[in-house]
């Protein structure tokens, strides 16, 4: 495989990504014309058509896809083969390419890269914050930062943090409204719902011994930031599904009250997720090991709170 393939394969990963060719000349420092013009030649020498383009976006072809998904892994493998056998370097070195959720990722994960920065200073870090599902691969990202289930089982992973999740109120609310002694109550109370993704916001499980319950909820308030629904269940607008970090201060000092303390619901654990790949990049392994030193101390002590009616 010559250099210019490799190149072609870069670029087109580049493109892929940032999804305009304009974006495309900006982070490439050339012309559109000049990005268009290098689109065309890689498309004559294959013979097929990659890309659909419009005056704004382009968009992938199936062929596109295809070509994709292939680059970008061997892309990737490349990188690994490179640092696997440059492993007696004394410190990691090179591009890593992290994603994680908006919030957490700049409240937390981006005084992390600082600190991260200083201690490896030869490691660049592209940092890109998302709350949309991303494909590692296709997107060319060495590690994913997400909390709750993996995406995709095929996927490497590492526990950072172990978060539970409750459900919680004001004792303002409470008062006025009640207290839910079983999940299915809940449909007769205001829930204030956190929008995460493509997640099905709206319906909770719960588990009690063996038993599993999936409850429909509703309620006049909804957002995508966890910040904002948590500042509404502490104003006594409903009931609201909260991890444990995000709520033990809360709890602890009274201004939330856990329901259901029986139930259990599925965990809001912290994992580093990576291509699942026998060799994994030093500065990748760096990170996370920094990343499970680090977040703990970054989030707090862990929560104390038993849930108590």
């Amino acid at each position: 495989m010559n250099n210019d393939i490799v190149s072609e394969m870069a670029f087109f990963v580049q493109l892929a990504r940032l999804g305009s060719l304009a974006a495309t000349a900006r982070e490439l420092g050339l012309t559109p014309p000049a990005i268009t013009k290098r689109l065309l030649q890689m498309e004559q020498r294959l013979g097929v058509r990659l890309l659909n383009r419009t005056t704004r976006r382009v968009s992938l072809t199936s062929e596109g896809e295809t070509y994709l998904t292939q680059a970008a892994r061997i892309l990737a493998d490349i990188r690994d083969m490179e640092e696997s056998v440059s492993s007696s370097r004394a410190a990691p070195k090179g591009l890593l390419r992290v994603n994680a959720t908006l919030g957490f990722g700049r409240t937390t994960i981006a005084p992390l890269v600082s600190a991260f920065a200083k201690r490896y200073p030869d490691i660049e870090v592209q940092l890109q914050l998302t709350d949309r599902a991303i494909n590692l691969v296709e997107d060319a990202y060495d590690l994913g930062i997400r909390f709750g289930e993996l995406p995709d089982t095929r996927l490497g992973a590492r526990k950072i943090l172990s978060n539970q999740r409750y459900l919680c109120a004001s004792p303002a609310y409470l008062k006025r409204n009640g207290i839910p002694q079983t999940p299915q109550e809940l449909t007769q109370h205001r829930c204030i719902l956190h929008r995460q993704n493509d997640d099905t916001y709206s319906t909770w499980k719960l588990q009690k011994g063996r038993k599993h319950e999936t409850v429909k909820v509703h309620g006049s308030l909804s957002s995508n930031d966890g910040d904002v629904v948590l500042g509404w269940a502490l104003d006594g607008h409903g009931i609201l599904l909260r991890s444990e970090w995000d709520a033990a201060k809360y709890l602890d000092s009274g201004r939330l009250q856990v329901i259901l303390p029986d139930y259990t619901l599925p965990s809001a654990d912290l994992y580093a997720y990576y291509p699942s790949r026998q060799q994994q990049p030093a500065r990748a392994r760096a990170f996370i090991d920094f990343l499970v030193e680090s977040v703990p101390a970054a989030t707090g002590p862990r929560p104390r709170t038993t849930p108590g009616r």
